[in-house]
């Protein structure tokens, strides 16, 4: 027997929001019944930004290095700034000769007991200052003699759901079961509160699998640290 050969299937908002209503026992009934789904849909995206890093939101950016300018501002979109590093060509013209410099994340105690912030030279840390608009700052403060390109990894939020039947979320394949299953946990404090406990098992249960799958596979090695308490 023939398959379909297509690997598209997504959901359309207004899908999403029948599917949590479904599994709630109800149907959306009127215009007000689908801006409070699509406003608990939101918040569940909100949430998961809480549940750690999803790798389909990750995304490298570069920033143009300025001498002597140490903090630069960082798109709105952005949750957090996970690894960095300092380079001496930018993305577009990197080649063989292209030179990498790692950054070490610092955190806000350690940047603030900094003596002398705008000290200029190859920087070697960064500190991400996580407001409503991100800033990054680097120590110390580059030349931008040599490695001319800051190139980060961030970690952005979801997009929200602003349509119905002409928009999709922006989610990956494996995490769309568990967007439903979080839909109708959610619309179920609201509409059907007898099914929450069991609409919020099965959540759980969906999100766990989604982020196990979610993770990098890498291999782990560890190595055991010796004590010797009575050697001189």
């Amino acid at each position: 027997m023939a398959t379909s050969g297509s690997t598209s299937f997504n959901l359309n908002i207004d899908e999403v929001i029948d599917e949590g209503y479904e599994r709630c026992g109800l149907r959306p009934m009127g215009g007000y019944d689908l801006k409070t789904a699509r406003r608990s849909l939101n918040l569940l995206f909100s949430d998961w930004g809480n549940r750690g890093i999803h790798l389909w939101k990750v995304q490298l950016n570069e920033q143009v290095l300025t001498a002597g300018t140490a903090t630069y501002t960082v798109a709105s979109n952005v949750n957090d700034v996970l690894e960095a590093y300092v380079s001496t060509t930018a993305a577009a013209a990197d080649g063989p000769n292209t030179q990498d410099v790692a950054l070490t994340k610092m955190d806000r105690s350690n940047y603030s007991a900094l003596g002398n912030k705008l000290a200029t030279g190859q920087p070697s840390q960064y500190y991400v200052d996580r407001q409503t608009t991100p800033k990054i700052s680097l120590y110390v403060a580059p030349d931008a003699s040599t490695y001319k390109v800051l190139k980060f990894y961030t970690i952005n939020r979801i997009e929200d759901a602003t349509a119905y039947n002409d928009q999709q979320a922006d989610v990956a394949y494996r995490f769309l079961p568990c967007m439903c299953a979080g839909l109708a946990y959610y619309l179920s404090m609201k509409r059907a509160p007898e099914r929450i406990e069991a609409m919020k098992l099965i959540y759980e249960d969906e999100i766990k699998r989604a982020l196990d799958e979610d993770g990098q596979r890498t291999s782990l090695y560890v190595s055991p640290q010796s004590y010797y308490p009575n050697l001189s």
